[in-house]
């Protein structure tokens, strides 16, 4: 990732759209974190913790989502609630959950209307997260479901008006050969979108962003090790005769060498998931652990799909790019270049810039406190940034004025904004904003 621009992992985003009122609410951290619509916002990664957080926002379809604390008798539990309503009527999405987080709102996820997206985790302990969906005309009604991830976010990945639900494939890989979810560096990741009402695996569109965790992991095993664990059984158990060291070794391999296979595997590529497995694993277990590979995957996400979108698909598809200024820009004019980076990390003369209706509204920030032994001004200093922003209300590139700010970069990843509107449609945008800690 450079210093002075930062280009979106293909595995995040999270789209919220126009609104007429936002507020969120919670415990203020550190001073580092800031918000820009008069709303105090807090550190935690969802709007609702333990009974933390609150967030209102009404759609441009008269249907206001409400998230927060459920309240017994004037007092706050510490357990969160999601309702819509509209014309005095409500309808409760969630009653009583550790966490309830808004990941989309007003976007239209393939529906053919705008809808309301929340992730969901009903217990502290429980490692999964429930991604509901819901329509915002009115009445609005529950239109899907997805189970089975951990983690839950939308995003307009090639900023080409589509928008692919990016999780990871957690219930079918976690205690997978007694390995916790919590031991593994990540879980296989899984794009999902919907096309006319279908939802569609589209993983195999995306081989750049297994092929970067292919690399990273192959660049962590030890050939060494890597041998002493083909040497092995493939059964690794507290129960092993071997020095708990020893086994610690064969664990991390392990759990390497399963990671490479699923990345394979998840992006559509079967033969070199199997070619890689041949290659890694200790050639007496080949069969049972590729059996129980398959047999795991079977019982995850897979099974809630109605379709498999394959890489040929994604070439097939015609890429149109059209990036819009915020209303205010005085900067470039209609059908005037923009300065964005494209995914070589160099400016794409194919992207221009048309005024769009309204401007990108920011939501929530979190800039990470200044270092031990800054100067006092630290807490003021405004850093300016140019962002593009995606139609999911995502940061798709971000460049820092003067010097490079990594932190800011980085912390970037998490911001939220309400997009731009075009003719009443979300859009890709760029926009120039000044922060500051004490904002």
């Amino acid at each position: 990732m450079s210093r002075e621009c930062y280009h979106r992992d293909q595995s995040r985003g999270t789209a919220i759209t126009h609104f007429s009122h936002v507020r969120r609410a919670g415990a203020l951290l550190f001073p580092a974190f800031f918000c820009l619509l008069s709303a105090v916002c807090s550190g935690q990664d969802v709007l609702c913790s333990a009974g933390f957080g609150t967030f209102d926002a009404k759609s441009t379809t008269g249907v206001t989502l409400s998230v927060g604390a459920v309240k017994d008798e004037g007092f706050a539990r510490r357990v969160c609630e999601a309702k819509l309503t509209w014309d005095k009527n409500d309808l409760l999405v969630e009653g009583r959950a550790w966490q309830v987080d808004v990941d989309l709102m007003g976007a239209d996820l393939g529906f053919g209307a705008p809808v309301a997206a929340l992730q969901i985790r009903k217990a502290d302990v429980d490692p999964l997260m429930t991604y509901e969906i819901y329509s915002l005309s009115k009445p609005p009604r529950k239109l899907r479901s997805i189970t089975g991830g951990d983690s839950y976010s939308a995003a307009d990945t090639n900023l080409d008006g589509q928008i692919e639900i990016w999780t990871s494939d957690a219930a079918a890989v976690n205690g997978f050969e007694g390995i916790p979810l919590s031991a593994l560096d990540f879980a296989p990741a899984i794009a999902l979108r919907f096309d006319h009402h279908r939802l569609l695996d589209v993983s195999a569109e995306f081989p750049s962003h297994y092929d970067r965790q292919i690399a990273a992991v192959r660049a962590q095993l030890d050939a060494e090790q890597l041998s002493a664990f083909r040497s092995s059984n493939g059964t690794l158990s507290s129960k092993s005769p071997v020095p708990m060291s020893e086994l610690r070794s064969l664990r991390s391999t392990e759990i390497k060498v399963l990671e490479i296979v699923w990345s394979y595997l998840y992006s559509g590529r079967e033969q070199e998931a199997w070619q890689a497995l041949t290659d890694m694993w200790p050639s007496a277990d080949y069969d049972r652990i590729r059996a129980a590979i398959v047999k795991a995957r079977g019982r995850g996400i897979g099974k809630e799909v109605d379709g498999v979108s394959s890489a040929t698909t994604a070439s097939s598809r015609k890429k149109k790019v059209m990036i819009y200024d915020r209303l205010t820009e005085t900067a470039g004019v209609d059908g005037g270049p923009v300065s964005v980076v494209n995914e070589t990390g160099g400016p794409d003369d194919k992207m221009k810039a048309f005024q769009a209706d309204t401007q990108p509204r920011p939501i929530f920030f979190r800039r990470p406190p200044p270092p031990a032994g800054a100067p006092a001004d630290a807490l003021t200093t405004e850093v300016v940034v140019n962002m593009v922003i995606d139609s999911a209300g995502k940061v798709w590139s971000i460049k820092t004025e003067g010097k490079p700010d990594k932190d800011i970069i980085e912390a970037s990843a998490e911001w939220k904004f309400v997009p731009a509107l075009k003719g009443g449609r979300p859009v890709a945008s760029r926009l120039r904003l000044g922060v500051t800690p004490s904002q």
